[in-house]
């Protein structure tokens, strides 16, 4: 497994960033919902600009356990290493750490009856999906993502 990021994140830092906001990112991307809409395929348009969720077990993205990084499928975002995904039986692709601080944003969801947080990409804003604090040591986090919102980046 690949050493988990300089600045570990954990359940506190997450609750902490969802009331007090995130750090910037290292560059900005953005776009209106129609030139999203022009550019993305329409079931990644829908996971990431409307806050869509695929079904799960439905990407072999989940069993992918390669070496490298994966990004965001809208604008290429390096988001997380190959070293800090798992296998969390959920269903989705799961992560126990971002590639960087400040690549992944945080934001209450209080959608569908529930308190959850919700993962943004911090440099184009879509939605990744969300984190939970029953993932494996060391940083105790599962970010639980859209296979449909990342792609496997060239080495």
């Amino acid at each position: 497994m690949s050493p988990v990021p300089e600045s570990v994140h954990d359940w506190s830092l997450v609750i902490a960033r969802v009331g007090a906001g995130n750090p910037p990112p290292a560059r900005r991307v953005g776009k209106t919902q129609a030139q999203w809409r022009e550019l993305l395929a329409p079931e990644v348009f829908q996971v990431t600009r409307l806050a869509g969720t695929e079904r799960p077990f439905s990407s072999q993205m989940c069993g992918l356990f390669e070496p490298g990084r994966y990004g965001c499928a809208c604008c290429g975002e390096a988001l997380f290493d190959a070293g800090t995904k798992f296998e969390s039986g959920s269903g989705w692709p799961s992560f126990t750490a971002p590639l960087a601080d400040n690549v992944v944003a945080y934001k209450g969801d209080h959608s569908h009856g529930m308190q959850r947080v919700e993962i943004l990409c911090n440099t184009c804003d879509a939605h990744l999906g969300h984190v939970f604090p029953d993932g494996p040591p060391p940083t105790g986090l599962r970010y639980c993502t859209n296979a449909l919102s990342l792609q496997k980046l060239p080495d």
